[in-house]
């Protein structure tokens, strides 16, 4: 298990109070975005399609304390854009570890080994380095040559230095699974201490629309992959031993929305991290009005052929909490890849999709815009 037992055991504690108090949904991860600015533009991705005066808004130290004060959340996944393009990230991530939370920076490394002096190794930080397979896989993916080599310096010098290092990664349609397992192989070789696997998701606005997963090739995708790595016991992944089973087609799983939140430059985002349908000015106001049960895969269109992490994770773990028998079998049996599938969630009565992106953006852009003519009306005015 690629997750330490510190962790294990703080989200475990977090669980059984929230249980215990009777909470029907609470937060495990916050996703904090303070900018949707990066340094790169792969083609799965739909987070950078922003005109400047967006991509250009960064969230403050003390707004995004805030946030991470208000949500509560025992982790918090710090990401974007590329967070290390953000000025005072190292502020950031010092006030979620010094509320012993675990704070975990989604990075693709291109700015690492520059910036890795402002960060201090602790029990509760974590480097999770994007990495979409080896060489050639990964430059396809983010569009770019050379940024396998150094992400992979990066993630070399991070673990020299004493930071716990993971990777993430996103599979795609052309992904092929001997190619992908023999990757595996290589990340630990180099000594990752977690893999974080997840399939690609179909961003509205993402350039490339042409390789995302449905939900059955998912299925067949991974298991595939977990058969060349003896049911994935062979490696250490950064996930529950559950989530790694649904992704095989063995478990059937409704996504947990609320449990990975997302906070941005614009609010909270409705109702998810891939989903951006409206925003909520404060975690309680989320929580509180947002219609969850009109999204997801069997109520949704966009959520049909989602198995995300950030959409199931949540909804993996809570399982493990409540029926940890149920996770050590796969944990020491591993993932099973033949066989019948758990049956598939009906798509009968799910709603049609709503294209609300440009609608949000539009409207966002002149909230921006008032705001900056209160705060610099004599600037405003000049440029009038």
């Amino acid at each position: 298990m690629g997750i330490p037992l510190r962790q294990i055991a703080r989200v475990g504690a977090y669980i059984v109070r929230q249980h215990l108090a009777g909470r029907k949904r609470y937060p495990l991860v916050l996703m904090l975005e303070p900018l949707f600015r990066c340094n790169l533009a792969c083609a799965g991705c739909g987070k950078i399609d922003y005109p400047d005066s967006i991509l250009n808004k960064r969230i403050s130290v003390k707004d995004a304390l805030d946030s991470v004060d208000e949500c509560g959340a025992p982790v918090v996944v710090l990401a974007g854009g590329e967070p290390l393009l953000h000025k005072e990230l190292p502020k950031i991530v010092d006030g979620v570890i010094s509320r012993r939370k675990f704070a975990i920076v989604c990075t693709n490394a291109l700015l690492l080994e520059k910036k890795i002096d402002q960060y201090k190794p602790s029990p509760y930080f974590t480097w999770s380095i994007h990495l979409d397979g080896d060489r050639e896989m990964h430059d396809k993916s983010v569009c770019q040559a050379g940024v396998y080599e150094r992400a992979v310096s990066a993630l070399q010098t991070a673990k020299a230095k004493g930071f716990r290092v993971t990777i993430n990664c996103t599979f795609f349609n052309d992904a092929d699974p001997q190619r992908v397992a023999a990757f595996f192989d290589t990340a630990t070789e180099l000594g990752v201490d977690g893999i974080t696997v997840s399939p690609g998701y179909a961003y509205e606005r993402a350039p490339d629309q042409q390789h995302f997963l449905n939900r059955s090739a998912t299925k067949e995708l991974f298991r595939s992959i977990f058969r060349h790595g003896q049911g994935s016991r062979k490696w250490q992944f950064n996930q529950s031993a559950l989530f790694l089973d649904f992704l095989a087609g063995n478990q059937r799983y409704h996504c947990t929305p609320w449990g990975n939140p997302t906070r941005t430059i614009f609010g909270w985002q409705r109702p998810c991290y891939l989903l951006g349908e409206g925003y909520a000015a404060t975690f309680k106001e989320l929580m509180e009005t947002t219609d969850w049960d009109a999204y997801g895969t069997g109520n949704y269109e966009k959520c049909a052929d989602c198995m995300v992490h950030s959409g199931f994770e949540a909804t993996a773990v809570n399982d493990t909490v409540r029926r940890p028998w149920k996770a050590l079998a796969v944990a020491l049996r591993g993932v099973r890849t033949e066989g019948p599938m758990a049956p598939e969630i009906p798509l009968e009565k799910q709603r049609p999709a709503e294209y609300v992106f440009e609608r949000n953006v539009r409207q966002k852009l002149s909230e921006l815009h008032a705001a900056d003519t209160v705060e610099k009306p004599g600037k405003t005015a000049t440029a009038a």
